[in-house]
């Protein structure tokens, strides 16, 4: 199995394990990247972390869970958080990929308070990404402003995902908390 990553947001690694549907996600998720990357104006070595982070973040979503445990080396979370780990994990030892982007790969689902603006912008860029179904103009408006405001528009977008997984009486993970602490 080869492990070298293109650097082309519609080409995926052959390891990868993923539906037509999520395939146009990654590409929803990697093109916004790459737009507020050239609106930003960040470097080089920056800008292929987060290419990295929007073409593999969902690199394994649907492997199958033994699969997932396996490359997560987790028995305990839930099958739905492993993809993120799973890919982090396979791919911590090529050399390919950034350690700031492994960081945003590994926690794009839950957060975490030790990432960079690489991190930041995955989740963003996954919450923000124009296919989702809901608050289309809201989610557009916010989109647009990263350029301008990335750490006023990253603080909306942590509380807007931390609020719904309370309405909705999700598990706030210990590194989701920890996010929120370090960024509010």
């Amino acid at each position: 199995m080869t492990l070298s990553v293109a650097l082309d947001p519609f080409v995926l690694p052959e390891w990868s394990k993923v539906s037509d549907k999520r395939r146009k996600h990654i590409a929803r998720v990697t093109t916004l990247l790459m737009q507020w990357a050239d609106e930003i104006g960040i470097d080089d070595e920056e800008r292929r972390g987060w290419m990295h982070a929007g073409l593999l973040h969902d690199a394994l979503r649907d492997a199958d869970e033994s699969e997932l445990r396996a490359l997560a080396q987790d028995p305990v979370r839930e099958e739905e958080l492993l993809h993120g780990p799973a890919v982090a994990n396979l791919l911590e030892s090529s050399g390919d990929v950034s350690a700031p982007a492994l960081l945003a790969i590994r926690y794009h689902t839950v957060g975490s308070p030790d990432w960079d603006r690489t991190g930041k912008a995955l989740y963003m860029a996954d919450f923000l990404e124009p296919g989702r179904s809901f608050a289309h103009s809201d989610r557009a408006f916010l989109a647009r402003q990263v350029p301008h405001d990335f750490d006023g528009v990253f603080r909306q977008v942590l509380r807007a995902r931390l609020e719904y997984a309370l309405r909705e009486g999700y598990t706030l993970f210990p590194e989701t908390v920890g996010l929120w602490n370090a960024v509010r």
